[in-house]
């Protein structure tokens, strides 16, 4: 039953950050397939069976008001939380519907446009909002922004004098500025989405460099004597460290006999020692910049979603060669040059940089899904996977799959 439902729905995702820059959930958007209903009991067990994250939170965005309402009926997880269409308040059956499911303790999420807030009348229903600002509010999040710098962020400055409200979550925040207003000086509940462009901006006159925590944690687990495994998976939450890696592997200064195509040839190859001794080297120069991380972090869910679309007979060595296809797709990003050019200097199987740069060959299809379910428009998704005769079953398993690994 889990595997048809979700066969009835395309889904878009996008995570949430929180002050820290970690996930602490991602909103799914929920679009029915035209040809079927949707059984919303059995979508939410499907939910909780593929991806059953205890410790964050599954924000559902139905886009249509007969699955939301199913949804409301439904729905008994603490971690589902739902999000409400102020648009759709005005149907008094809808609205009677998200009564009775706030009273049995589902958690609810009032949405509107930018800059609305929920009416005084209906805003006990809701355990929070997702909010969004105008360009006049944001204007004045950056002046408050100002001020509480000047101020030292002393306990004197008055959280009342930003729009940006403290508790809420907030969406399309454009700028570094505003998401470190709205996390670090307001408090929000959370941000969906991330400026990833906005953020790179800073670094447009220096190099980006891999990330301290990464190189920490594999440090301590060469010291623990984890297994080659492990420590592949944990090399493969950093984007630009595969890359350093691989370019190292292959440089001239080890004059090794056969080139080096993957993450776990390379760990091979050099051994622990080498590894940590590499390792120990990059630490001084390594990145503290925790506005990264949701960069990051978005790149290798990419590569891990890959990894779930190709198909089970797949050996694992082909499966090593997708994460990596999907995890330098966007490496020019942090290495801030021309994508064919970066990748020109590893030794990558030739079905890799097809699809990287050519977007043709046997995995161009995986990562173009991929690609298109970062984000909520679920026409562009369900065609690509039509394009490509790629069922929505297969699909949203690969993505909660990976939600639930990554």
């Amino acid at each position: 039953m889990s595997s048809s439902v979700l066969g009835s729905v395309t889904i878009g995702y996008e995570p949430v950050w929180d002050q820290w820059r970690k996930r602490i959930g991602v909103r799914l958007w929920l679009d029915p397939e035209s040809s079927s209903a949707v059984d919303a009991n059995h979508l939410i067990l499907a939910l909780q069976e593929l991806w059953p994250a205890s410790r964050e939170v599954c924000l559902l965005h139905a886009q249509a008001p007969g699955l939301l309402a199913d949804l409301l009926e439904h729905c008994n997880a603490s971690n589902i939380w739902l999000e409400i269409p102020q648009a759709w308040l005005g149907n008094a059956l809808l609205a009677g519907r998200v009564r009775k499911a706030q009273q049995r303790g589902v958690k609810l999420v009032w949405a509107g446009e930018p800059g609305e807030r929920p009416a005084e009348a209906s805003a006990g229903w809701f355990h929070s909002a997702m909010l969004s600002l105008t360009a006049q509010d944001a204007l004045g999040a950056l002046r408050a922004a100002l001020r509480k710098s000047h101020d030292g962020g002393s306990h004197g400055s008055r959280h009342t004098d930003s729009p940006v409200l403290s508790g809420q979550l907030y969406e399309s925040l454009a700028s570094q500025a505003l998401v470190e207003h709205a996390l670090d000086q307001q408090h929000v509940r959370g941000v969906a989405g991330w400026p990833t462009e906005e953020m790179l901006y800073a670094y447009r006159y220096r190099q980006i460099q891999p990330a301290r925590q990464a190189l920490l944690d594999l440090v301590h687990a060469i010291d623990a004597d984890e297994s080659l495994e492990a420590l592949e998976h944990t090399m493969g939450n950093e984007p630009l460290l595969c890359y350093r890696f691989l370019r190292y592997a292959n440089s001239a200064s080890l004059s090794l006999r056969s080139e080096v195509t993957s993450l776990r040839q390379g760990l091979m190859t050099l051994g622990y020692s080498r590894l940590r001794a590499w390792l120990m080297e990059q630490l001084p120069h390594a990145s503290a910049d925790t506005n990264l991380d949701p960069i990051r972090h978005t790149m290798v869910l990419r590569a891990r979603i890959m990894e779930r679309l190709a198909d089970a007979g797949v050996e694992d060595d082909l499966r090593r060669e997708v994460f990596l296809c999907g995890v330098f797709s966007q490496v020019d990003l942090l290495l801030g040059e021309n994508l064919g050019a970066a990748l020109h200097r590893l030794p990558l199987p030739g079905r890799v940089s097809s699809a990287v740069v050519g977007h043709t060959g046997p995995y161009a299809p995986w990562l173009e899904v991929a690609s298109a379910l970062e984000g909520h428009n679920t026409k562009v998704i369900r065609d690509v996977c039509r394009a490509h005769q790629i069922a929505s079953d297969e699909v949203n398993r690969a993505l909660l799959r990976s939600l639930a690994q990554q």
